[in-house]
């Protein structure tokens, strides 16, 4: 008996056995998140469809909204301007739009359906995340991140609207009444004119997940609010490069529309990360005293 299991063949057997229960159990894990990405897509899929539907109403309320002229944004900007004595209208412009494709405008109308579909349907797709995750945290843990998918969500969805109402509109007005010579007409072709609304408005709403991204990298421990304060005027060099890029208008009023978001957001990450730093530090002075 001693001599079987010693033997090769009875080591690798036995080891066959415990690798094929692991192999079961990560396929187990593999087809749960299967489901989860399915019901995930079905959602999208069906938010898509409800956008493509309304496709008309939404595209000339929407997505054609920041190239009107009596868009909120610069009806408000206009006002505040007046309240204050200064002259904060902007100029009128006309973005004229054209297709090159023949079926350019099919194919813009189902790719913007998705691109919407996808963008509203990000809560429930976080939602499926955490419930993938979640059964594998201990209770602390979950209690801890419980809040994940809600403050995701609402940060996204602030940065979109900001990005939607703010950004977008001040980059295409400075964009379709930028001329270098009069003998040039500007004439957009409409898919760049949905990339770039897409873009701003899309990219604002990831920017303004930072705070998110400071609370896993501070529970992991790789930003401290230390090292956060300390690169303090770093950072505000880095947010004026991101508000320069981001809106290409040579003004330092729209530069400080975008900057001063970002400075509150940064500011925000130093006191999450603070909060995790606590609550680290409670923790390790309880595990000490017991």
């Amino acid at each position: 008996m001693s001599d079987l299991k010693d033997n090769k063949l009875f080591k690798a057997l036995k080891n066959k056995g415990t690798n094929l229960e692991s192999e079961m159990s990560f396929f187990d894990h593999l087809d749960a998140l299967r489901g989860h990405l399915v019901r995930s897509a079905i959602a999208i899929i069906v938010i898509t469809g409800f956008v493509f539907a309304y496709y008309d109403w939404i595209f000339a309320n929407i997505i054609m909204g920041p190239s009107n002229e009596d868009f909120w944004t610069y009806r408000t900007m206009c006002n505040v301007g007046n309240a204050l004595g200064r002259n904060f209208c902007f100029s009128k412009f006309n973005i004229s739009l054209i297709n090159t494709e023949m079926a350019g405008q099919f194919t813009l109308q189902i790719n913007s359906s998705l691109m919407i579909g996808l963008t509203l349907g990000v809560p429930y797709l976080l939602w499926e995340i955490w419930r993938f995750i979640k059964p594998a945290l201990l209770e602390k843990e979950r209690k801890a991140a419980g809040g994940f998918v809600f403050y995701t969500s609402i940060l996204f969805f602030i940065g979109v609207l900001f990005g939607y109402y703010v950004i977008t509109p001040m980059s295409l007005h400075f964009l379709a009444t930028y001329t270098v010579s009069s003998r040039i007409q500007n004439l957009f072709d409409i898919d760049s004119y949905i990339s770039s609304v897409a873009t701003l408005t899309i990219a604002s709403g990831l920017v303004f997940e930072l705070p998110m991204l400071i609370y896993v990298l501070a529970t992991v421990g790789i930003m401290t609010p230390k090292f956060m304060r300390e690169s303090r005027r770093y950072a505000i060099v880095i947010i004026l490069i991101i508000a320069a890029v981001v809106t290409p208008t040579p003004d330092m009023l729209t530069m400080t529309i975008v900057s001063i978001p970002l400075f509150i957001l940064y500011e925000a990450s130093i006191f999450v990360a603070a909060g995790v730093e606590r609550s680290r530090n409670k923790k390790h002075d309880q595990l000490m005293a017991s």
